[in-house]
């Protein structure tokens, strides 16, 4: 996995995402690109905005003992999986908008730095290690930005 801590990671990853437009168009799945923008800004609320909440305490139970371990392995998604409800966008979102709200977060993140991450409570997860977290938002984003072809 990349280091997104690493600024010049955080430069290449932007520089992947402002190559979108709206015009881009997934190589597979359904969603078109400022619904996959919007989609990968969800995990960055969740640490940043307080705007989502925490599991009830037997879906975080599933959720850590299911989901954790392929949301923060280094073993990239598959193609088509399903995402979970919560990371569903089913309105309609504009590119522009969102790929500006994307590369904040991600400049965000880096900027906090690994050592803010290291520890740092997941809404659905609990505590991450620095690498978890590092693991989490790398794949995810490079998931998607090559489903688009960036």
């Amino acid at each position: 996995m990349q280091d997104i801590f690493d600024p010049a990671v955080s430069t290449a990853t932007i520089a992947r995402v402002r190559r979108l437009g709206p015009d881009s168009r997934g190589l597979w799945g359904r969603m078109a690109v400022g619904q996959m923008l919007a989609h990968c800004c969800v995990t960055y609320e969740m640490v940043f905005d307080g705007n989502h909440r925490k599991p009830n305490p037997l879906v975080r139970l599933l959720l850590k003992s299911f989901l954790k371990k392929t949301v923060v392995s280094e073993k990239p998604y598959k193609r088509n999986a399903a995402t979970g409800g919560g990371f569903l966008i089913r309105d309609t979102r504009d590119c522009e908008t969102e790929k500006e709200r994307l590369i904040a977060y991600i400049q965000r993140t880096q900027q906090s730095g690994a050592a803010w991450f290291d520890g740092r409570e997941s809404l659905s997860f609990g505590p991450l290690s620095r690498q978890e977290w590092n693991n989490m938002f790398d794949k995810h984003l490079d998931h998607h930005l090559r489903q688009f072809g960036v």
